[in-house]
């Protein structure tokens, strides 16, 4: 059985270039990611004949899944990227060291420890019920911070598949269990 992993396409906004940013502007900056359109791409399938498709409901996930995958896409709320943490304070600071914080938030933020815990639970909730109804191979479009512990709960699970830090957009990862 495969279970191939797409993060969606590139979203079309752009980050924040050679400017100093206040937390307010961050947290409407990810507000327009989340409802920004996608730069299509191509994403190369293998040659595997996929059988289902699972994608997370946000719309990202969702139009890049019915652009790579013919048929049927089911949307699941338990595939929905991890949100990011809540920003607060008046101090501006260059857009990069905003992400260098909310990165490091996953080890400081008890919010942020939280979010990633339901994400893990969200996470077994949905591979359960992917891998319940027997579909042999089976495609699920997601986003990048899940993708790490779906790339986890896989390995846990009886599955190999390659490694990645941070995964690209609209590539195909996949893993097996013989």
């Amino acid at each position: 059985m495969k279970i191939g992993l797409v993060r969606h396409f590139k979203v079309a906004h752009d980050f924040p270039s050679g400017k100093y940013v206040t937390a307010d502007f961050m947290e409407q900056w990810f507000k327009d990611y989340d409802e920004a359109d996608i730069l299509y791409g191509e994403t190369q399938l293998s040659d595997v004949d996929w059988k289902a498709c699972y994608s997370s409901d946000m719309s990202r996930a969702v139009k890049t899944a019915e652009d790579v995958y013919v048929g049927e896409v089911i949307q699941m709320k338990e595939l929905r990227e991890i949100p990011s943490p809540p920003l607060k304070g008046k101090v501006k600071l260059p857009f990069i060291f905003w992400a260098i914080w909310i990165r490091c938030s996953s080890f400081m933020n008890k919010q942020t420890r939280a979010e990633i815990r339901k994400a893990k639970k969200r996470i077994n909730q949905a591979l359960d019920e992917i891998l319940a109804k027997g579909e042999e191979d089976t495609l699920i479009v997601s986003h990048a911070a899940l993708m790490v512990y779906m790339r986890k709960e896989l390995i846990r699970r009886g599955f190999a598949g390659p490694k990645f830090r941070i995964a690209s957009n609209g590539k195909l990862y996949v893993f097996e269990k013989s």
